[in-house]
């Protein structure tokens, strides 16, 4: 390390490590503006201050939150284009306060998610008493319980329009001709 206005400076491998990133993800970083090196070593090392390793935590963690990384040289550029604290600093709260309604949303979506795969897990424990054992041909015919009027989604996406037509007729699916493939028939 070298020592810059008494600061122990990091090389971009050290900086790395410490991180737990890539040197190219720094070299990223620092094309898309996000870090800077203090200066070079005189054989032409980046050499960075030791607060660049927070810089990195931090671009870690608004990644981390959805934020892309153009979004995240957004916040900077807005941040350094200020001169007034309260001005930033809601521009800075209204960028927040989006990506807190994306993530409300995104909650929402895998919380229905969750329930899908929670609906397809229930249906699929009756396939463990099937006795004997159907091929996956029979399994839309299976006489077992599974304790639903129909599969949940996630389980009936398996099953092709003509399987469900035949399953709720009573009868099995047969033979479709290669020609009537398409056809509407």
């Amino acid at each position: 390390m070298n020592d810059f206005q008494g600061k122990q400076l990091l090389r971009i491998g050290d900086l790395a490590r410490r991180a737990g990133k890539s040197v190219r993800a720094i070299h990223l970083y620092e094309e898309m503006e996000l870090l800077h090196p203090v200066t070079r070593s005189s054989g032409g090392f980046r050499l960075y201050d030791p607060a660049a390793l927070e810089r990195v935590r931090w671009i870690d963690l608004l990644h981390g939150l959805g934020f892309s990384l153009h979004e995240i040289r957004a916040v900077l550029r807005g941040w350094w284009s200020e001169r007034v604290g309260p001005v930033a600093m809601s521009e800075l709260r209204a960028l927040f306060e989006r990506k807190l309604g994306e993530t409300r949303d995104a909650i929402a979506r895998h919380q229905a998610l969750a329930g899908e795969l929670e609906a397809g897990l229930r249906y699929l424990d009756a396939c463990n008493q099937c006795s004997p054992a159907f091929t996956t041909d029979t399994c839309p015919h299976c006489p077992q319980d599974h304790g639903t009027e129909r599969e949940p989604a996630l389980v009936g996406g398996l099953l092709s329009q003509r399987e469900h037509a035949a399953r709720r007729a009573g009868g099995r699916p047969g033979f479709v001709r290669s020609e009537d493939v398409g056809s509407g028939q």
